[in-house]
């Protein structure tokens, strides 16, 4: 379980979280929405230390992360899996180097352990066989792949993912969000999802929290939001044609 108490966060002048609390349980997606400049992201990077929040609290299961120093972190970033926006593939490694690299960071495992490793990520993501290949041999959706492979390389306690289907088309996109519910529930990982994708929300999203100019103005379940009588929320989830035809199908 992951909870946040009273998060904010400035750069310069822009105070981009204001008073941040949440609950992310484990089993579950929970996917943070709002629109562009709602510091969705931000939020993300505060809660893995990315950034240092002006005040708040971050727990790991209980353990105030905040607080901890360099040193004292490492044993929960070992149990962290993170997926960026834009994969963040090294373009100079092939697809299995990739996937090493965190093993070569964190674990004491032999060469081979490290490859048997990566071939079992790459065949719980669909790649098998594609450990020589680099990154600009892939398509997009392949490197987002390749990205989650990564990220549970070290059988993680909690995964993130930022914006996992930015850029995809909506067949890939629904496989990627199939990937992260089936591997949340395979490893009961606290799992921690940024996305506009309003597929994604409804289809994934167990828990929802919904900032608007660094608020927190909302929470609940996908269902939940669709009843939820919030103007800043309903502004937001029914732009899209999608949502406005599922609320009146209600």
């Amino acid at each position: 379980m992951i909870e946040i108490q009273n998060i904010n966060k400035s750069f310069d002048d822009n105070h981009v979280l204001k008073g941040i609390d949440a609950i992310f349980e484990p089993g579950k997606v929970s996917l943070i929405i709002g629109g562009s400049g709602s510091g969705k992201s931000t939020l993300l990077k505060c809660i893995v230390g990315l950034h240092a929040p002006e005040s708040g609290k971050v727990f790991f299961d209980k353990q105030e992360f905040t607080k901890l120093s360099f040193e004292d972190r490492v044993p929960i970033r070992k149990e962290i899996g993170m997926l960026f926006q834009n994969s963040a593939l090294f373009d100079s490694m092939t697809v299995e180097q990739n996937i090493v690299f965190s093993l070569d960071m964190f674990t004491n495992m032999s060469q081979a352990e490290k490859v048997d490793r990566a071939n079992f990520c790459l065949e719980r993501v669909n790649l098998a066989g594609r450990n020589k290949l680099f990154p600009s041999e892939l398509s997009g959706g392949m490197k987002k792949r390749v990205g989650i492979a990564r990220a549970i390389s070290m059988n993680p306690k909690y995964l993130f993912c930022d914006e996992p289907n930015s850029g995809l088309d909506p067949a890939t996109s629904i496989l990627i969000d199939e990937l992260i519910q089936e591997l949340t529930e395979e490893y009961n990982s606290t799992t921690v999802v940024v996305t506009h994708d309003m597929n994604s929300v409804m289809g994934i999203g167990q828990y929802i929290l919904f900032l608007h100019k660094g608020q927190k103005f909302w929470e609940g379940s996908s269902q939940d939001m669709l009843q939820a009588d919030i103007q800043e929320l309903n502004d937001f989830v029914f732009a899209s044609p999608l949502m406005r035809s599922a609320k009146e199908s209600l």
